[in-house]
């Protein structure tokens, strides 16, 4: 078995006079959840044993916040795939982890990640910013994630954090 974590990007800043949607930074709340979500993952010990992110500047910041913020010991790579991708096409990246991987996350983009939820699991879900979902897929490679379905395990939102002392 093999866990996919699927992190939506936290909140951007639409004020912040990018240049393009491929180059929007995350704002103050977004920085915030970001780095509350790497804490409780920490906590929960669940980290990734690897992270591929979307090359969009709002994903990548999501993804470094958190890695920073809980201390997480694991290999950040970006990948331009992700952004603008399908569910399929985002499993096609994931099929491409090395076998020694159990646990892979994805940073990346709605509405693909409420999608691609749906399509391993049946769930619906609308994932909000800085949300991580973790499926636990029925392969033994990541390479037949393609064809795979799971089961979802936890579906975490930073605002249900927002009291705690992390």
């Amino acid at each position: 078995m093999k866990r996919l974590m699927i992190l939506r990007h936290a909140k951007s800043d639409w004020h912040a006079g990018a240049s393009s949607d491929h180059a929007r930074p995350l704002n103050r709340r977004g920085t915030a959840a970001a780095i509350t979500m790497g804490k409780v993952l920490a906590r929960m010990g669940e980290t990734p044993d690897l992270i591929y992110s979307s090359s969009a500047q709002r994903a990548k910041e999501t993804a470094m916040l958190a890695v920073d913020s809980g201390s997480w010991d694991c290999e950040l790579i970006e990948h331009d795939d992700l952004y603008g991708t399908s569910p399929s096409g985002a499993l096609e990246v994931a099929a491409n982890a090395p076998d020694d991987i159990h646990s892979l996350m994805l940073v990346g983009h709605e509405p693909t990640w409420s999608y691609l939820i749906q399509t391993l699991t049946g769930a619906e879900v609308d994932i909000k910013t800085a949300t991580v979902a973790a499926i636990d897929l029925s392969v033994s490679r990541w390479a037949d994630a393609t064809r795979s379905g799971g089961s979802l395990v936890y579906l975490l939102q930073p605002r249900l954090f927002e009291h705690w002392d992390i």
